[in-house]
């Protein structure tokens, strides 16, 4: 049996506002969507569900608001079997919220506002220091101040803990900050906007990806959506292609990767294995809609995997 890895994602918790629309309104107009969704999303507390439907015991450090949203968030954390504990309600902000649009295609486009997810400190790190070095990974993000991102990694290079960091949403980063980070995995958006190298196909990716690595970390993922996966390290780098899927909603789908990515490496995958186990994981996620109510229970997708592998 494998091992059950133990996972903290220290990050954000948003509430999802998806609508579904055939066409977006001019200036000043106004139309009839299709459709719309409420659920529970969030960066960070997406993969934090990824992560746990995957099997492993996952802990979350995490700030909501004093809204109705705030509790209903931390209730949904114990739901899912995920330890809140380090999840707390700061007075005089709102929850974090994320309306999505999504065209009929599957393609969303996503405002982020972060509310709560910018009170999250170094202060709050050290507060939960006891939990975080029991993990076997911790899993970060952009969707909280990048001050406290850069110390949870310095945090897990001190104690030996492997280290995943999804730069999204993407803005400009300090590599040195970076320096010998375990996963770097931005999608091809975020990898293009971090460096200023286009990724339209997989060359592009490639090259994206060598420049970030000969930047001093030790490896990157390029998620690429239909495309697969790019992964590079200081070895060289190696398309790993995708699953073949019905998607209908993207949203979460790079979520769904890196939760089950950490759950994968955790239970001792081999690394480009683990990579090809997440494509599929995230490409089955956009099969459903919505984030973490689209996202396959350990058994699903091992019944998938054993078909497709």
């Amino acid at each position: 049996m494998a091992k059950r890895p133990r996972i903290a994602v220290v990050g954000s918790a948003n509430i999802d506002l998806t609508t579904f629309t055939n066409q977006f309104p001019k200036p000043g107009e106004t139309i009839f969507g299709q459709k719309f969704d409420l659920g529970f999303g969030g960066k960070g507390a997406n993969q934090a569900v990824a992560a746990r439907l995957c099997g492993a015991e996952v802990f979350m450090v995490a700030r909501v608001g004093s809204d109705l949203f705030g509790p209903a968030t931390i209730e949904n954390f114990r739901k899912q079997g995920i330890d809140p504990t380090h999840v707390k309600q700061v007075e005089g902000l709102s929850s974090g919220v994320a309306p999505i649009f999504v065209e009929p295609n599957g393609q969303n486009r996503i405002l982020v506002v972060k509310g709560a997810n910018d009170a999250l400190k170094p202060a709050d790190v050290d507060a939960a220091a006891e939990i975080l070095k029991s993990a076997d990974c911790i899993v970060l993000q952009f969707e909280i101040p990048v001050a406290t991102v850069y110390y949870t990694i310095e945090f897990a290079r001190k104690h030996g803990i492997r280290c995943i960091l999804n730069p999204a949403p993407a803005q400009p980063v300090d590599l040195g900050a970076l320096k010998d980070l375990d996963y770097f995995v931005p999608n091809e958006t975020e990898a293009e906007t971090i460096t200023g190298s286009p990724v339209k196909n997989v060359e592009d990716a490639k090259k994206c990806a060598e420049n970030l690595v000969a930047g001093g970390i030790r490896r990157v993922i390029i998620t690429l959506g239909a495309n697969g996966s790019l992964l590079s390290s200081r070895d060289g780098g190696e398309h790993v292609p995708p699953f073949v899927v019905n998607a209908i909603d993207s949203t979460g789908a790079g979520d769904a990767f890196i939760g089950s990515f950490a759950v994968f490496l955790g239970e001792g995958v081999p690394e480009k294995e683990a990579v090809r186990r997440a494509n599929l994981y995230a490409g089955l996620s956009t099969t459903g809609v919505g984030t973490q109510k689209s996202f396959y229970d350990r058994a699903r997708f091992d019944a998938e995997w054993a078909k497709r592998s």
